[in-house]
């Protein structure tokens, strides 16, 4: 493996995997507090679902923006210290939340979660294809499994935080503060978005702190290009341009489906439980639900890939069992659909480890951009949360969050099927 050292101690692989699932359970944590946030902000700023749900879009259109120029920053940086400093970037803007957030300045804690997407899009640009190089490209959706069950461990403990230490006992709250009069509403809304300020604050400081830890490990500075170059045999690796990769270009829209109907299992499920009757003091820790379902889903696939099936035939299966759950949270009601939304989580588990590893493949000197292109197909959990916010506004919220999921599962499988391979021919 061709690499080069910024360190005169390099990790093993072990360590280096160790460090990375620290860096997986950060990306976890700040990703899947945003279901909870939804029902804070909502609140505390007084809004309608709509502009509530502005947090998922802010949050993941930031990747789409900020994904190529953090591989361009990574050029520059190595693939450590970008890591560093992708955690410095979130710190910033974890304590831009918490202090916008305390003011009651919407614009302001959204911009405050943009900057967190940004330090995360740099993170994901580098993280993901330093995962998938550190051993052969077969068996990196093992190792991205590996990685995603930090990411669900943290997943299940943030809304798990958020709901106990913020959103205890939102249900009367919310009850109290709607026949409030304006100005005990206003102090009492006040006193409420404040509970935000410590926590992120303390959030801050961990990750200065362990911004400078990474840049102080073992860790080693891999060159994504240079290793998978390595591996470019028989791949059309002579290719001049990005362009001439169509396996990669429908990975990034297939990424962008998956992201999108994983955000709408995790994240919306407290609105579509809400949509059902289900008590607020219920619904704020239901993505932990759909994140266990996930994290038993990691499980499987660490045990079966590629020992007993191959990634692509297991994203077969899954976005397969991906349309069978969206119609049978359709045909059902109450408890038992938002149990079906809650076992997305399971289907959708192993998608991001296989589709990721198979959209790179091959990408030798491309490796980064492809990388950032990738990354930029996070955009999706922006894109498709927002669509089921704006159009259940006027339609059943069932129907239209089947019409969302089913359309993404069905391209997820073309991909598995086909579309990872194209052209992908020998010499092409």
């Amino acid at each position: 493996m061709s690499a080069t050292a910024t360190v005169s101690r390099p990790a093993s692989q072990a360590t280096s995997i160790a460090i990375i699932g620290a860096l997986f359970f950060i990306i976890g944590f700040f990703t899947w507090i945003n279901g909870p946030l939804i029902t804070f902000v909502r609140l505390a700023f007084d809004l309608d679902e709509v502009r509530a749900f502005f947090v998922v879009f802010v949050f993941y259109i930031s990747y789409f923006v900020l994904a190529l120029p953090a591989a361009w920053a990574l050029k520059r940086t190595g693939m450590k210290k970008g890591l560093a400093l992708s955690l410095m970037v979130m710190a910033i803007g974890a304590a831009m939340f918490g202090q916008f957030s305390t003011q009651r300045w919407y614009a302001g804690a959204l911009s405050g979660l943009f900057v967190i997407g940004g330090g995360l899009a740099l993170l994901q640009t580098a993280v993901n294809p330093y995962i998938s190089i550190l051993g052969p490209i077969e068996s990196a959706a093992r190792r991205i499994a590996l990685m995603g069950i930090c990411n669900k461990l943290a997943g299940i403990v943030g809304p798990i935080v958020i709901g106990a230490f913020v959103l205890h006992d939102i249900g009367d709250f919310a009850s109290k503060v709607a026949v409030a009069d304006a100005a005990a509403k206003l102090q009492m809304l006040d006193e409420f978005a404040a509970k935000i300020h410590v926590p992120y604050l303390m959030l801050a400081g961990v990750l200065l702190l362990t911004s400078v830890a990474v840049l102080f490990s073992p860790l080693p500075d891999l060159e994504a290009s240079k290793v998978n170059a390595e591996r470019d045999v028989g791949s059309g690796g002579g290719r001049r341009s990005v362009f001439q990769y169509p396996h990669l270009w429908l990975g990034v829209l297939c990424l962008f489906a998956y992201v999108g109907v994983e955000v709408l299992a995790g994240d919306a499920i407290g609105t579509y439980a809400n949509g059902l009757g289900l008590p607020l003091d219920e619904t704020k820790f239901l993505t932990a639900f759909t994140l266990g379902a996930m994290l038993i889903g990691y499980v499987v696939g660490l045990i079966v890939i590629p020992r007993f099936i191959t990634q692509e035939r297991y994203l077969t299966l899954s976005a397969a069992l991906g349309i069978l759950l969206a119609c049978g949270a359709f045909a059902t009601h109450g408890y038992v659909s938002v149990a079906f939304v809650a076992a997305l989580g399971f289907a959708n588990a192993m998608m991001w480890p296989a589709i990721f590893p198979l959209a790179i493949k091959g990408l030798g000197r491309f490796t980064e951009t492809g990388s950032a292109l990738l990354v930029m197909g996070i955009a999706g959990g922006a894109i498709i949360p927002q669509l089921f916010a704006v159009l259940k506004q006027q339609h059943d919220f069932q129907l239209i969050f089947a019409a969302l999921a089913v359309p993404c599962y069905l391209y997820i499988l073309y991909y598995a099927w086909r579309g990872h391979r194209a052209g992908m021919r020998a010499g092409g």
